[in-house]
């Protein structure tokens, strides 16, 4: 317990390790490694400490079809590497990046290893020990859980060791007059009241996602993300961006359609996709496209609305085409 913080989403957790140990332990000249599929949470924080500290930050180069290698990981790390930034899954592309052996490589290099969690930690099981990433960060909200709450998970060593980013009442030891000391973690961190009736709810998801079984949610997502593959291939004009193996969304284009029209048009037949950048605009620059829609499944999705979505394509295709 003394490695998890309560915090109020991944954005807030990455926050807290940027703030607190990026600026404490990346100098004038250091490099922060990253990559083209992080979402702007675990990508803004870092610029802001490059920025204030002069430090370099790095891109990793993805393969054609948006994956991450080891290899490429390994020629952007070197002596000067203080922290390695990655997501565990791309919210966009559905790319599952290789966290354990990267995490290798950051240790060699004595770097710690930063994991963005909020599209991985509701479909599927992590092993934190295993993976042996120094910090990990997820969002409730995207695991059937409550919004406004979320954790940080990191080695105790590292966290007893950050100075506290907010300071109040339960995070303090002892209080003076001109100085006062902290309570280690997780309390140095959880300034103020607690996120109690966010922290129940989120137990009450995890509860619910362990009695369906993560390795369940996992294989059926992924069966609904091949299947929805499979039959928008046959759409002549749409494009499917990222790799084969991946979770279960379905990121694409519709010919020279706007995403953001494909949205609406598919809104008017009941069927519910994101469009716009995603919060990933480096990674649309990257893909050359400005906006792109992505049809995401869970637990409750079915094959069926998966043929709802494909028929709702066509239809799509033909209003631009021809119109009603």
């Amino acid at each position: 317990h003394e490695e998890i913080i309560f915090t109020r989403g991944t954005t807030t957790a990455i926050n807290i390790v940027a703030s607190s140990y990026g600026m404490e332990h990346v100098e004038e000249g250091d490099e922060i490694v990253v990559t083209y599929l992080e979402h702007h949470a675990n990508l803004i924080p870092w610029q802001q400490v490059a920025k204030r500290k002069k430090a370099k930050l790095k891109y990793v180069d993805l393969t054609a079809d948006g994956r991450v290698t080891v290899e490429a990981v390994e020629a952007q790390l070197s002596d000067r590497t203080k922290i390695v930034a990655m997501a565990h899954v791309s919210n966009v592309l559905g790319t599952i990046n290789p966290i354990k052996e990267v995490a290798r490589l950051a240790h060699a290099r004595g770097a710690v290893m930063v994991v963005d969690a909020a599209q991985s930690a509701p479909h599927q099981r992590i092993d934190v020990t295993d993976l042996d990433c120094d910090f990990l960060a997820f969002s409730a909200h995207k695991m059937c859980g409550p919004t406004g709450v979320g954790v940080l998970y990191g080695k105790k060593a590292l966290l007893n060791a950050m100075e506290p980013v907010e300071f109040g009442g339960e995070m303090i030891d002892y209080v003076g007059l001109e100085e006062s000391t902290f309570k280690p973690s997780p309390y140095r961190f959880e300034a103020g009241t607690p996120i109690i009736a966010g922290a129940v709810g989120l137990s009450a998801a995890i509860d619910f996602l362990e009695e369906i079984g993560l390795e369940n949610v996992e294989a059926h997502e992924r069966e609904l993300a091949q299947y929805a593959m499979a039959q928008m291939r046959d759409i002549d004009g749409l494009t499917i961006y990222g790799p084969e193996e991946r979770v279960g969304l379905v990121t694409f284009n519709l010919g020279d359609v706007h995403a953001h029209d494909v949205a609406t048009v598919l809104d008017m037949q009941g069927i519910a996709v994101r469009a716009g950048h995603h919060c990933a605009q480096p990674l649309m620059r990257w893909l050359g496209a400005s906006s792109t829609a992505r049809a995401s499944f869970y637990l409750y999705n079915t094959k069926e609305e998966v043929d709802a979505l494909v028929t709702g394509l066509r239809q799509t295709k033909e209003y631009f085409s021809h119109g009603f």
